[in-house]
């Protein structure tokens, strides 16, 4: 089968790629779209130097081996952690953060920039027939933006600042605009600012500060941005992920009794219902073949992604 295989350095665009085989609590799906994520750049640049494999972990596929009969022939979008299922995180319902578990595309098990994929009955939820599996390809960037809801407790009264002005942001921004909370977005692209001026305020500079700052932007400048613009006693929240290191002045955050948070995969029911709901909006997907893979990667595109079948 086709796929796209990271050998560690850079990607391969492969045409015999073997086909996987299901274990029993597992279904075999069909992928149908897949979506390029920074993360998937980012591998690219050493940020899982242990991963060789198939990359990506976005996608909307047709189930097409299963014991679950309710999932066979559907068409469903997949959680990208499987846990071991017997660690103390797993045990409370934690698997995202399960010492030994394995991520699609990112350690331990293929992705979805291929054909054909293996994973567990229990992570894959069924996209309805009212939402366009184009659009569900948008479910689990969204769910990492509507688990900073989850995250922290954002108030229609808070005032909270969004550090960065791409893919990720502008989910974020619509999951945090449906609080009702005063959002503003300070971003380096007046042209990408410009779509967020239905629901928020947009800036390129500012010397205020906010009670809670949410960093997006992918860069390891984020976080120092973040740390100038937060009130004292504010709230930080980290989204981006990269390869480089990054120092912060420990001392400061005591001292201004500062909180930062992580925050990284998110509920996909929730997703799926604002995306089905059309509480969300987003542009459409550039899709391409796998074997055009370099012109993909480099596309500025709102969203990229890879067709995997002819229709």
């Amino acid at each position: 089968m086709k796929a796209l295989y990271f050998n560690g350095k850079s990607l391969e665009y492969l045409e015999d790629y073997e086909k996987p085989v299901r274990a029993e609590d597992e279904a075999l799906i069909k992928i149908l779209y897949a979506g390029i994520c920074n993360t998937d750049r980012e591998i690219m640049k050493g940020y899982r130097p242990d991963f060789k494999g198939v990359l990506g972990h976005e996608f909307v596929g047709e189930v097409v081996e299963s014991n679950d009969e309710e999932l066979l022939g559907k068409v469903v979008v997949g959680e990208i952690n499987q846990g071991c299922g017997h660690c103390k995180y797993c045990l409370r319902g934690e698997e995202t953060h399960c010492i030994d578990r394995k991520v699609l595309g990112i350690s331990g098990h293929d992705g979805v920039f291929t054909q054909y994929i293996t994973w567990k009955n229990d992570l894959l939820h069924v996209v309805e027939d009212n939402l366009d599996p184009k659009k569900a390809i948008f479910t689990e960037p969204l769910a990492a933006a509507v688990e900073i809801c989850e995250r922290e407790d954002i108030k229609p009264t808070s005032r909270v600042l969004l550090v960065g002005d791409g893919r990720l942001s502008f989910m974020i921004g619509q999951v945090i605009a449906l609080t009702g909370a005063d959002l503003t977005v300070l971003g380096k692209h007046q042209e990408k600012l410009d779509n967020f001026k239905g629901f928020a305020n947009v800036i390129m500079d500012t010397k205020d500060t906010f009670e809670i700052v949410i960093d997006a932007t992918g860069s390891p400048s984020g976080i120092e941005t973040a740390l100038k613009l937060v009130e004292n006693r504010g709230r930080i929240i980290v989204k981006s992920t990269y390869t480089e290191n990054v120092e912060i002045d420990l001392s400061e955050i005591v001292v201004r009794e500062i909180s930062i948070k992580g925050s990284r995969c998110g509920p996909f029911k929730p997703a799926l219902n604002l995306l089905k709901k059309g509480y969300v909006e987003f542009p459409d997907v550039e899709f391409f073949e796998l074997k055009d893979y370099e012109k993909a990667f480099s596309s500025k595109s709102f969203k990229v992604g890879f067709k995997l079948w002819e229709d």
